[in-house]
């Protein structure tokens, strides 16, 4: 296995909305997110990227079910509770610019499931999900994440070549 060192990692919510599908029962909680500290900030910051927010939302009336997105510049992420089994926590991901399909597969046959932001809203979602009554009382209820910051982003890169696999 190669262990590459990564990047830093700074996110932080820039806002969130909920948008209502056309179909007039789909809805989705909308998180969009920044990553700071990084160079190129037009791919990883909002303010800096030039794309507009309500063309993100046009793009997510169109999608059907109901479950939240995490957004940045770069990627967005449409996870939905499956409608063949409501316990379960599916996902979608799309490059945010245009909405074209991304795929999140990585090495030796694994997925990507998330950063540290989308994981630790997807933990929150999934908390409301299982302890709200109805989906409205759901869809009013919000995580609470407002930034995540991985300390050593290089850990495990460090750990590989400590430990004589590099």
């Amino acid at each position: 296995m190669e262990v590459l060192e990564t990047r830093s990692y700074d996110a932080r919510l820039t806002d969130r909305c909920l948008v209502r599908g056309q179909d007039g029962r789909s809805a989705f909680k909308l998180y969009r997110l920044d990553i700071v500290g990084r160079e190129h900030p037009e791919r990883y910051q909002w303010k800096a990227s030039g794309l507009d927010p309500a063309e993100l939302q046009r793009h997510l009336e169109l999608f059907e079910g109901v479950g939240f997105v995490t957004s940045f510049p770069h990627v967005t992420k449409v996870f939905r509770f499956d409608p063949g089994a409501e316990t379960v926590l599916i996902v979608k991901a799309f490059r945010t610019a245009g909405f074209g399909a991304l795929d999140i597969g990585r090495p030796e046959g694994f997925v990507e499931f998330a950063c540290l932001a989308e994981a630790l809203i997807a933990a929150d979602e999934y908390r409301l999900w299982a302890k709200k009554v109805t989906v409205e009382r759901y869809l009013s209820s919000w995580s609470r994440f407002q930034a995540g910051t991985i300390q050593d982003h290089a850990k495990l890169h460090h750990h590989w070549v400590q430990a004589g696999g590099a």
